[in-house]
């Protein structure tokens, strides 16, 4: 983890305000490039401090009790949203010994991932996180080696650890009076209100540097359709999904409180992103930030068991593969009380 360059006016998280990004005025919108240096490849990351992990594994152990956050590879056996490559294990003996390998392919993002800084660039500018380009991470050096920059394995050597929140967004709806109209096969988006009642619902509060989690009930939803049903949404393109909206208050307040983000749908932010949004939150928080985007986290334990202890937050251990130039990866996570 890297501390801010000298320079910058910074707040008492450590951070710039929001209202000062860009950092510098020719980069493009809300970006903090520069901020932990040009070279940077942890963003929001460099946030969760040998400090901030180690109190949080004080104040949020308490019984040891763990909880997979990981979709099985194979949860989209037959085809998958955005047409992605499914999972595919091929297993064999090695005779004459009674011995097993296995072969596995897929799509890093077909399942519960963390999107990362390869992934999604500012569609305007054509450039990644810290001005990287397309040219930079499909290029080769004069003996022929690929390129690593903004590269998966980068977040493998300190993992994202730290405190986890989960946002029950989906409990609370459903509790409503007259629960707020959402959709996860739509393009519905949450607003931030509705994620902030949730919180006050809960009494969970935001610490600096929590990962955020956010149940829609993409996956409550998902089990409840027929195969047919479920493999015309998978051939919709682009698909549509309900999600977080596109705001600059919600810029702002992920921005201002947070190491990375997920849900457990596909896309986090709701999508497409209309024609007329100016941006998308991928952009923004990829490749401005450095944040980590979670999609297809699954939340249905999670949810279960924090509403029966009446606590929302917990400690997370997530450890991204360590494949060098990776786009993105299985998390790998577990959530710890």
């Amino acid at each position: 983890m890297a501390p801010p360059v000298a320079g910058f006016k910074l707040n008492e998280n450590g951070i710039p305000d929001f209202e000062d990004l860009p950092l510098r005025k020719t980069d493009p919108q809300f970006s903090a490039w520069g901020l932990y240096g040009d070279k940077d490849e942890l963003g929001t990351l460099n946030r969760l401090t040998d400090e901030r992990v180690a109190s949080a594994a004080k104040n949020e152990i308490k019984t040891g009790h763990r909880i997979s956050l990981n979709w099985p590879l194979d949860a989209q056996p037959n085809q998958a949203f955005f047409a992605r490559k499914v999972f595919h294990q091929e297993l064999f003996q090695k005779p004459p010994r009674i011995v097993n390998d296995d072969i596995w392919t897929f799509n890093s993002q077909v399942s519960t991932q963390w999107d990362g800084l390869r992934h999604f660039a500012y569609q305007r500018e054509a450039l990644f996180y810290n001005g990287v380009t397309l040219e930079d991470i499909h290029g080769v050096d004069a003996e022929g080696k690929k390129s690593t920059v903004n590269g998966i394995h980068v977040w493998s050597e300190n993992g994202i650890v730290g405190r986890g929140i989960l946002l029950d967004y989906h409990s609370w709806r459903l509790s409503q009076p007259n629960p707020p109209a959402y959709n996860s096969f739509e393009t519905s988006s949450i607003p931030l209100a509705d994620l902030q009642a949730c919180l006050e619902s809960q009494g969970t509060e935001i610490q600096f540097g929590d990962i955020l989690f956010i149940r829609t009930g993409f996956t409550a939803s998902q089990a409840t359709l027929s195969a047919d049903t479920l493999a015309a949404l998978q051939a919709v393109n682009p698909p549509h999904f309900g999600g977080i909206e596109r705001s600059i208050p919600l810029l702002k307040w992920v921005w201002s409180n947070f190491s990375a983000v997920a849900g457990d749908q596909p896309s986090f932010e709701s999508w497409p992103a209309p024609t007329s949004n100016p941006y998308a939150l991928h952009e923004v928080l990829l490749a401005g930030w450095g944040c980590p985007i979670g999609e297809l986290f699954d939340l249905e334990r999670l949810a279960a068991h924090c509403k029966e202890v009446g606590r929302w937050s917990f400690f997370v251990a997530s450890e991204p593969c360590n494949v060098p130039g990776g786009v993105a990866s299985p998390p790998n996570v577990l959530a710890i009380f």
